[in-house]
């Protein structure tokens, strides 16, 4: 990343602020970042929080619900893809989304694959300058796709891939949110677990399993996980 203050975006940092949390587990790293992005007045990105492993991740980005979280691939506790998968009802939000914005040192395709499927909005690599993350992020608030060059490439080319997965039919008829629980359930959270994590009460919890399990035609959670393990779901 350039060094040097970042100058004020004319049009972007106009009115209010991006509200932005860090997540890298270099303080170093994040300390530079917000130095680079953090001055509100000049950038119109305000850092409401930092985060340096996956639980923190998860915890700072419920609390503080900020437009763009800033995101490092790999992380203690699970990597970007598991506070992704945590997230996943804050990203679905539709009056308030939060959306994330992959800076990592890694430029592997499958690391950038991974985040997208995922469902993060875009993928930039920490050679950015100041400026440019500045203009990522307002993009990303606003609901773009946001790629370094070279990159953008693996994203084509893996959904365009024609050795993608057959359909699956089995797993098609469940909705989005039953496939959460039946990932968390495989993983072998119980349904209080589960029901803090995605921000549902116990009950609705039981629903889902109940729905998954009769949709699939199983008897019980032993064998969805099973089920779930047999098809790389968990």
């Amino acid at each position: 990343m350039g060094t040097g203050s970042v100058p004020g975006p004319a049009s972007e940092g106009a009115g209010r602020p991006v509200r932005v949390v860090l997540v890298d587990d270099h303080r170093m790293f994040r300390t530079g970042v917000q130095a680079e992005i953090g001055a509100t007045e000049q950038t119109g990105v305000e850092v409401v929080g930092e985060a340096a492993d996956v639980d923190q991740a998860v915890a700072v980005v419920a609390a503080t619900r900020p437009e763009v979280v800033l995101l490092d691939v790999h992380l203690p506790g699970g990597g970007g893809v598991e506070v992704l998968r945590r997230s996943a009802a804050l990203m679905a939000d539709p009056d308030n989304p939060v959306r994330f914005l992959a800076l990592s040192v890694s430029d592997a395709a499958d690391d950038v694959i991974g985040v997208i499927r995922g469902g993060a909005r875009g993928y930039v690599t920490k050679t950015i300058t100041g400026p440019d993350l500045v203009t990522s992020i307002f993009r990303v608030r606003d609901g773009d796709a946001v790629f370094s060059p070279r990159l953008a490439g693996f994203v084509l080319d893996a959904f365009a891939s024609t050795d993608a997965p057959p359909v699956d039919e089995d797993l098609d008829r469940l909705t989005q949110r039953e496939r959460e629980v039946l990932r968390l359930i495989a993983r072998g959270y119980a349904y209080k677990e589960i029901a803090k994590q995605l921000f549902i009460s116990v009950k609705t919890v039981e629903s889902h399993v109940s729905a998954v399990l009769r949709k699939l035609q199983l008897s019980n959670r032993h064998e969805l996980t099973r089920w779930a393990t047999a098809r790389r779901l968990v």
